[in-house]
C-alpha cells in the first residue's frame, strides 16, 4: 500500500490528511482520512520537520498498519550536501520500516537537477527524493502517476483534503 500524506496549518494548528492508494497508475483510493492537531509547534527557518513530523507520525497511528510507502510533500534529503529533510526524519522516526518518498513542488537551494521529474508537459519540475528505494524508482513512480497535470490526480486530492476542501469526502 501507499499513503500520501499532507498538513495545511491554520491559527497554530493542522489539518493532516492522507490517502490510502494500492497502484502508482491508479486513480482510486482505498481510505480517506483526516485528524486535527491542536498546539502544533511554530514554524523554525531550516527545522520544518519539527513542526510537520509530529503531525505526519500522529495521522499514521490511524493506520492499522505502517503502509509499504509514504509519500510526503517535501524533502527526504535537501540539497546537494543531502541534509536529512522531513523525509528522513520519518524514515528514522519510524525505525525505516516504511519506504519514503519526497515530492517537493518548489526547488530548495542547491537541489541536483536528478531530482527533477517534468509530468504533463509542464516546464516546472516537481523534486522527488527518497530513501529505502532507488531515486530512479522513485522518480518513476512519480511520473507514472494518473493525472495528466504536473501534480498527480491523487496528490491533489490529499492536499485539498488538508485545507478541509469540501469538494473531497473523507471517511
Amino acid at each position: 500500500m501507499i499513503f500520501a500524506v499532507d498538513v495545511n496549518y491554520i491559527e497554530g494548528k493542522a489539518l493532516v490528511a492522507g490517502i490510502l492508494f494500492e497502484y502508482w497508475q491508479g486513480s482510486e483510493t482505498i481510505c480517506q482520512i483526516t485528524t486535527k492537531i491542536a498546539n502544533v509547534s511554530e514554524y523554525e527557518p531550516g527545522q520544518f520537520y519539527k513542526r510537520e513530523l509530529p503531525c505526519i507520525l500522529g495521522i499514521l497511528t490511524r493506520l492499522e498498519s505502517l503502509p509499504e510507502i509514504i509519500v510526503v510533500d517535501g524533502y527526504v534529503e535537501l540539497g546537494a550536501a543531502q541534509k536529512p529533510g522531513l523525509g528522513k526524519h520519518l524514515y528514522d522516526a519510524i525505525d525505516g520500516k516504511s519506504i519514503i518518498i519526497g515530492v517537493a513542488k518548489n526547488r530548495f537551494e542547491d537541489t541536483p537537477v536528478e531530482a527533477e521529474v517534468f509530468r504533463g508537459g509542464s516546464q516546472r519540475p516537481l523534486y522527488v527524493t527518497a530513501i529505502g528505494i532507488s531515486q530512479a524508482e522513485a522518480k518513476s513512480a512519480i511520473a507514472s502517476m494518473y493525472g495528466k497535470y504536473r501534480i498527480p490526480n491523487l496528490l491533489k486530492m490529499v492536499d485539498k483534503l488538508s485545507k478541509g476542501n469540501d469538494q473531497v469526502s473523507t471517511t
